[in-house]
């Protein structure tokens, strides 16, 4: 019974200054201001870090991983993984994320077998169908392949070739 009239002014002091009205002053709201976007930028400098280092890892092990195969590839296809063709340990063990979105996957003949590859979409732009390639592959992941070129290579030919026709005209 002692403590509630402490207590009670304390409540009044508080309704009061509340009643008063609360202010903040400029150099205050700059100064939380700049304590958020201090944490943030923290916050993002280690999840960058994080980031490299798993990917420097995947990278690691992916050209630990690689192996030199020839391939047939017999069709492309930039769809959901439910809808691929592929083994269900593989289905099973992707995050939902991953589920949800449309990957690149190319259907290839490797030997006897029909397999179902993943691919970057820069690979998948330039893997030509019905043609067979060595390709470097990693598990299920085409890293690289030869014996064609880009489309972008094709373009940088092309121009040269026009260059170099340019050239021997006018040296004419």
């Amino acid at each position: 019974m002692f403590k509630l009239p402490i207590l009670l002014t304390n409540v009044t002091e508080a309704a009061e200054a509340a009643s008063k009205g609360f202010h903040l002053s400029g150099t205050d709201i700059l100064l939380i201001l700049v304590v958020v976007l201090a944490a943030l930028l923290a916050g993002l400098f280690f999840l960058n870090r994080w980031a490299t280092t798993k990917y420097d890892d995947q990278q690691e092990q992916i050209s630990r991983m690689k192996e030199r195969v020839t391939m047939y590839v017999i069709d492309k296809k930039h769809d959901n993984i439910k809808n691929v063709n592929l083994p269900k340990i593989v289905k099973e063990n992707t995050p939902k994320l991953s589920k949800a979105m449309k990957m690149y996957f190319i259907k290839a003949k490797v030997g006897p077998q029909i397999v179902t590859f993943f691919a970057d979409k820069s690979l998948y732009n330039a893997i030509p169908t019905k043609r067979t390639l060595k390709a470097e592959v990693a598990g299920l992941y085409i890293v690289s392949f030869e014996g064609y070129k880009t489309p972008q290579e094709m373009k940088e030919k092309k121009k040269e070739k026009k260059e170099k026709a340019k050239a021997e005209k006018k040296a004419k």
